[in-house]
């Protein structure tokens, strides 16, 4: 805003004189009139029907022009002194070239282009957005070695089309352009982004994959153990400082191993290596944790069971559920080996690979597992119930709950390997009440459950449960 003190033109000598030269002639000239007129017969009367007059016209001016001095200026409204075009007038008639009208539809883009170090690069980028009336909502920057990584989240007409703004993008020296569609989500700024994941981190170590993948967009991200489930030592390791090879970055696990991440279609940069490394630093520091929650349900027969997260601690309770497991369980919750079984509950009781829920009785027996794994982009669902506690719905209900935690993570969709003949899971699959694709290979039964359709709910009304009455604590 211009105060009016500002808003005045200096006033300099040589106007000064002019209006000084102006004045005396106007006093000759009056003095002449007035010698002329006075001397005649009606000279007196005439002067001052002059002075009337004149006094008169001052008057009408002075009002006329009060009166039209704040009309809205015109279309056309002059170039204000200091070279800018209508001045606050300008402001007025809209928020610049690039703004979007209120009522047409808009839609919301990611955007990352690569573009030299030099003074005015940006700027080119925001006169081409300005040009195809796209709005800057947030613009981050990743250096480079030789040039600088522009990341923006656009509001833009609903009829712009990405390839449309990717030629602009391209013609004002942008290069290896990525664009997708974005939602509100995205318009959390980046430092409070951090925060929420650190947060998360911080409670439940399971959520570092999951955080990481939120803060990298579109990866797959692989736990890649130090040691076999057989035993065997797999040579999978990262020096301290992580690794980055341009689509691929790979992090020291702080519970052993590495943690791989791959996005083909987007080199990362160092800005968001430094960053994932912060996450993986902060998830070794805090060393192993998972919430402790607790829910006491009661069976339609009256026993009192509690179902809660599971981890390394619960091992040896693991192995007993595994002794006393009848061989035809263990085969179709492991399909292979029985006698191996035990091998791979260290893999599955680790919050690096997943989220377990543990079902214990009243006496703290451990009775049913139900896992949830991250598989790269996938999530694999596996359950395992004591032969003794089957068909109680404990099995539908720790279904249910899986389902919820793979909401609750962002996940599309979940899967669960099986056999035909395992009756009982193809039944908990099919009461969750959400789009099934079946896939059978040699007695091999593959049910995925997609979960994006669904996503709002975690387990809704349409969850098979135990009729039972719960309480947490």
């Amino acid at each position: 805003m211009t105060s009016a003190k500002t808003a005045r033109r200096p006033h300099h000598w040589r106007r000064d004189l002019i209006e000084l030269a102006a004045l005396f002639t106007a006093v000759a000239v009056a003095d002449a009139i007035a010698n002329l007129i006075g001397h005649q017969p009606d000279g007196p009367f005439l002067l001052v029907a002059s002075a009337v007059v004149l006094a008169a016209t001052a008057a009408f001016h002075t009002w006329w022009a009060r009166r039209h001095s704040h009309a809205p200026p015109s279309d056309g409204t002059p170039a204000a002194p200091d070279g800018t075009a209508g001045g606050a007038a300008g402001e007025a008639r809209g928020g610049g070239a690039g703004g979007i009208a209120g009522a047409e539809e808009t839609a919301l883009w990611r955007m990352r282009t690569t573009v030299r170090d030099a003074p005015g690069s940006l700027a080119a980028l925001c006169l081409a957005l300005a040009g195809l009336r796209v709005d800057i909502l947030t613009l981050g920057t990743h250096p480079l070695a030789r040039g600088t990584v522009d990341e923006f989240l656009l509001r833009a007409p609903a009829s712009l089309q990405a390839q449309e703004l990717s030629r602009e993008i391209a013609a004002a020296g942008g290069t290896s352009t990525w664009i997708e569609r974005a939602d509100a989500h995205d318009l959390v700024d980046v430092p409070t982004r951090m925060l929420s994941l650190a947060t998360r981190t911080a409670l439940d170590a399971a959520e570092l994959p999951l955080a990481l993948r939120q803060l990298l967009g579109r990866c797959t991200i692989h736990s890649l153990p130090a040691v076999s489930v057989t035993g065997r030592p797999t040579g999978e390791s990262a020096p301290v400082e992580g690794v980055l090879e341009e689509t691929v970055m790979r992090l020291r696990d702080p519970s052993g191993g590495v943690i791989s991440v791959e996005r083909p279609y987007l080199p990362f940069t160092p800005t968001e290596f430094a960053r994932a490394r912060a996450l993986v630093e902060l998830d070794a520091r805090l060393g192993p944790r998972v919430p402790r929650g607790e829910d006491v349900l009661t069976l339609p027969e009256g026993n009192e069971i509690t179902v809660r997260r599971a981890d390394h601690g619960d091992l040896a309770a693991a192995r007993a559920l595994h002794d006393r497991c009848s061989q035809r369980t263990l085969g179709l919750r492991y399909h292979g080996p029985v006698a191996d079984a035990d091998r791979y509950l260290d893999h599955l009781l680790s919050p690096r690979f997943g989220r377990t829920l543990a079902v214990q009785t009243a006496s703290g027996k451990l009775v049913a597992l139900g896992h949830l794994l991250w598989d790269g982009d996938e999530t694999e669902v596996a359950l395992l119930v004591e032969d003794d506690w089957q068909r109680r719905g404990i099995g539908s209900e720790l279904l249910g709950r899986l389902v919820a935690l793979a909401v609750e993570a962002g996940c599309d969709s979940m899967y669960a390997v099986t056999q035909s003949r395992n009756t009982g899971m193809v039944a908990a699959m099919r009461g969750l009440g959400l789009p099934l694709d079946y896939q059978i290979e040699e007695g091999t039964l593959v049910i995925t459950a997609r979960l994006a359709s669904d996503r709002s709910r975690a387990g809704g009304s349409g969850r098979p449960s135990v009729p039972t009455e719960g309480a947490r604590r």
